[in-house]
């Protein structure tokens, strides 16, 4: 019995994918599935400050595209537009929250289709918490990602 919960609980710690670099905690990231001919796909996640200071991602990279940005989507004039921001500020005590429609990672020029179930590395790269590396689960096609708090 002690074993099949130790079990268990391992199997979930390890589901929930989480990192942290000094005081930030990174939850999930995601991405979707691509097709065999697409250029680019985004990266979503959350980042958790722990500490008293705000901090900022200031670069992120992957082997698997040949470059990736830091992107902001934003509703202007009645249309979605898309660009790169120098940055991204996670507040002292606070969260960012990486997600579709908003800010993300965008993967440029892929090497390779991204498949689904398959973890991809990438490098995120913050201003006071240094480097750190996790990797990326590709979801389906069409995801929205998995809601927040649910085992994965």
């Amino acid at each position: 019995m002690k074993l099949g919960l130790a079990l268990m609980l391992a199997m979930g710690t390890a589901a929930a994918h989480d990192y942290q670099v000094g005081e930030l905690k990174i939850a999930h990231p995601w991405t979707r599935a691509t097709p065999p001919a697409a250029k680019m796909g985004g990266v979503f996640l959350s980042v958790n400050n722990l500490s008293k200071e705000g901090d900022t991602l200031l670069k992120a990279e992957s082997e698997v595209a040949e470059q990736a940005e830091l992107h902001q989507m934003s509703m202007v004039d009645g249309v979605m537009k898309m660009r790169q921001v120098p940055s991204i500020n996670v507040p002292a005590s606070g969260e960012v929250k990486l997600a579709p429609g908003g800010l993300h990672i965008m993967l440029i020029n892929l090497k390779q289709a991204l498949k689904e179930g398959e973890k991809i590395p990438l490098k995120l790269t913050f201003a006071k918490a240094g480097t750190v590396e996790v990797k990326v689960r590709v979801e389906a096609m069409g995801s929205q990602g998995v809601a927040p708090g649910a085992a994965h």
